[in-house]
């Protein structure tokens, strides 16, 4: 099974036939947004399908909407078990309106505790503040998407029983392989971000995680097959937290 747990299915230029495409091919899909008004135009496409399953997100790099778009959020929340992308950016593109997102990061986290709920999460520049904003509300399902910061604190991200998702752009580069040497291979899942990441000047395509898969492989020294199982196996144990 192909397993793509941070995609933005929205976001490509022909969504519609994205979604058929991965219904076709039988993909495992978590699919995020960037803002509640971007979850109420496409749940309607997604609410019958069995294996992917549409977030509702508030991206930190578009905090001048968060005020306005947080009733948005409010009133759909019940309407799936996923939510992202949402969590911190304090890069030199996201720091100039850190205060909002930290004012918004907390109002969710707030609002999702104590909820069956799967969060996707953006930490860049952040990791160590949502580390703290989690476990301080109690948050039980998290996955750190695309996870750029500090080796020692994947250590601490793991005892929360917190995951990681990993996608082709960190294996090309020595930090990205750095920190997946780093990471149990019991907390390990896979993305794509498409289509935020290339492959040969195309945006990847959703469940295009084959590289991901290989370099594992040889990371584990195991066949792909069983990295696969070990994908789907982690997988299976976070879905379960729903239950």
């Amino acid at each position: 099974m192909i397993i793509d747990t941070h995609c933005h299915i929205d976001l490509y230029p022909n969504p519609r036939k994205v979604l058929q495409d991965c219904v076709k091919a039988n993909i495992t899909i978590l699919a995020m947004t960037n803002l509640p008004s971007h979850f109420e135009m496409g749940h309607s496409h997604f609410q019958s399908l069995k294996n992917i399953r549409l977030a509702l997100g508030m991206h930190p790099l578009m905090a001048d909407s968060h005020k306005r778009e947080f009733d948005i959020f409010l009133k759909n929340i019940d309407k799936t078990s996923y939510i992202g992308e949402v969590g911190l950016d304090f890069s030199k593109e996201g720091i100039a309106t850190k205060d909002i997102q930290i004012h918004t990061f907390s109002k969710i986290l707030k609002k999702v505790s104590g909820h069956k709920k799967i969060l996707s999460i953006h930490s860049r520049k952040a990791e160590k503040e949502v580390l703290h904003l989690l476990i301080e509300n109690n948050i039980q399902s998290a996955i750190f998407h695309w996870y750029s910061g500090g080796l020692n604190l994947i250590d601490d991200i793991s005892k929360a029983g917190y995951f990681f998702s990993i996608n082709p752009a960190m294996i090309k580069s020595a930090s990205g392989r750095k920190i997946i040497s780093k990471i149990p291979k019991e907390f390990i899942l896979t993305e794509t971000d498409g289509p935020f990441i290339y492959t040969n000047d195309v945006p990847i395509q959703p469940g295009q995680t084959q590289t991901v898969i290989a370099f594992l492989a040889k990371e584990w020294t195991v066949s792909d097959d069983e990295v696969k199982k070990i994908i789907y196996s982690n997988f299976v144990n976070i879905i379960q937290r729903l239950k």
